[in-house]
This record gives structure tokens, sequence and C-alpha cells, in this order.
């Protein structure tokens, strides 16, 4: 007699749907991006052209183009723009001017992002480690923070974006703005920051916006420099004037002693998050707060400064 019949288990689960990849994931937010274009075509948020290649959204390919960056030297304390070094003399090279060329005594260096875009002509001792460049006015009288970097020049495409997001509600513009401030200022950025601190709008105006751009900006930097938000680290202790508003002497006066500083920054590196650098009033105060209570370092960021 034949043996026993084994008898196939049931089949309990139903065969399970593939998994997507990390590529198709990938894939599908783009696929929804272009269906939504052809239905709803998407308009640069500064010129409402349509957006198209090299598009950072809500910016089209030629708004983001146009910003004026800022590239080094500049200096190591406040971030202003630094002249480039003269290039050695020709006795010092062995040659006489007209071998060397336009270019002589500098170095092609590639900035965040690569290809041919992100060279610049640097001199080559600028390219060699040594000491900080520091601008004779930070030599004079540095500001109360110990570093500060600026992405961009505040004018153009930028200032009419920082504009729309302040005061025309476009908060996509957040985006953007704080990956040209991850993108411009991170490789140059010290190492050891504890967090990042948005600085505090003044209650009304925040209320009457709906949000506070710094912090805005703060979150998404904060995503790409992989370091926690500590928004309650730092908070306005009065209103003040809007900073827009009063001329460079008054603007020091006007936030002074308006910040205050929780007990947790002691002993620790902060990097202070902002839209634009003006004169550097708002962030020096938020600087002397946080030094008043025990923050070891502290650093400043910003989308744009004023030249």
């Amino acid at each position: 007699m034949a043996g026993p019949v084994s008898v196939l288990p049931p089949l309990e689960h139903p065969p399970s749907r593939p998994r997507l990849t990390p590529l198709s994931l990938a894939v599908f937010p783009r696929l929804a991006t272009a269906a939504l274009d052809l239905v709803f075509p998407a308009l640069c948020a500064v010129c409402e052209a349509r957006l198209g290649p090299r598009r950072r959204d809500p910016l089209c390919g030629p708004c983001w183009d146009a910003i004026d960056r800022i590239v080094p030297p500049y200096c190591d304390r406040c971030g202003v723009p630094m002249p480039m070094r003269e290039p050695p003399e020709s006795s010092e090279l062995g040659a006489c001017p007209s071998d060397r060329g336009s270019s002589a005594g500098f170095a092609r260096a590639t900035l965040p992002g690569g290809g041919s875009e992100g060279a610049i002509e640097a001199p080559f001792d600028e390219l060699e480690e040594g000491p900080p460049a520091v601008c004779s006015a930070c030599v004079a009288d540095g500001p109360a923070y110990d570093y500060s970097r600026s992405a961009a020049v505040y004018g153009g495409v930028l200032r009419e974006a920082l504009h729309r997001l302040k005061f025309g509600g476009r908060r996509a513009l957040a985006r953007p703005l704080a990956d040209l401030a991850v993108e411009q200022c991170g490789p140059s950025l010290p190492d050891g920051i504890a967090a990042i601190v948005p600085v505090p709008l003044a209650g009304d105006r925040e209320r009457e916006r709906g949000f506070n751009q710094a912090a805005l900006l703060a979150e998404r930097v904060a995503q790409g420099l992989a370091l926690p938000v500590r928004a309650r680290w730092l908070a306005r202790g009065r209103a003040t004037r809007p900073q827009s508003d009063l001329p460079a002497a008054e603007r020091s006066a006007n936030v002074r002693g308006a910040f205050r500083a929780a007990p947790a920054v002691a002993g620790r590196h902060v990097l202070l998050v902002d839209d634009v650098l003006t004169t550097g009033a708002t962030l020096a105060e938020c600087a002397r707060a946080l030094r008043a209570a025990g923050a070891d370092r502290i650093g400043a960021l910003t989308v744009a400064r004023v030249r």
C-alpha cells in the first residue's frame, strides 16, 4: 500500500506585493510633480515664469542662478567678503608678468556642488591651512558673536524672494533659501555646533504674519546640517520696533536688552539663524543674551547680507 499522502498546508497569507525600492520611492514624487505641472503649470514665486530645468521649487532655474552668492575669501569673524590677495611679485615666481598671465598666483578651487560652475579662482595661500583671515573692522572691534556666514548678497532675486516669504506668506520659499544657506556656508561652519537657534520674532508680528521666517529657515537648515533646533533657548523679553524702519545708528538701541536666553545654553556652541544680516545689531544682541547665559561659542548664519 502506498504511504500516507502529505497534505499541503493551507495558504494562510496571500502573496505579498513587491516592495518598493528606494529608487521607485524617489521617482514617485517626481512623477507626481510632473503630472501636477501638466494640469496646473507651476510658476516661479519671483518672476512668475513657468518652472523648468534647474528649478528649485518654487524658484525657477534662471532666478536661482541669478542669486549673487558669496564665495571665499571672506572675514572669518563677520563674514564680509574680502578682496583677493595680490599675487606674488615676478621675482618670487621666477617669471615675468607676461609669462604668468592674468591668473598667476591663483589656483582653481571647487566649491560644494562640483562642476565648472562651482569653481572659483583663489590665491594659492588662501587654499593652504593657516590662521583665519579677519577684516580690519573686526580686528578693531569685532561683533558679539564668534563668527558669521551669509549665503548671498541681499538684492535682486534674493531680495524679492525674501520679501515674498516674509510679507507675502510664501512659506515654500523657506525651503530653497535655507538650502542655499546650507550649500554655500555649510562646509565652512566649524565643528561642535550643539543646536540651531532661530532669532525670535516679536509676538505681535508673528501673530500678524502667522509664522516666524527665521524659524522656518532654521528647521530646514537643521535638516541639512543634521542638527537639532532649539527655539526655546532664546526668547524676546520685550517688543521692539521693526529694524527695517530704523536708520542704522538707532538699531542697536532698539534691540538692546530685548532677548533672554535659557540656562540650557550654558557651555554649548549654538548657531543663530536669521534671514538677513544688515547691521548685525539684532544678531549681536541675541549673542549677548546667549553669552550672558553661559553659551561657550556663538555663530550666526543668514541667507543674505546687505553689501
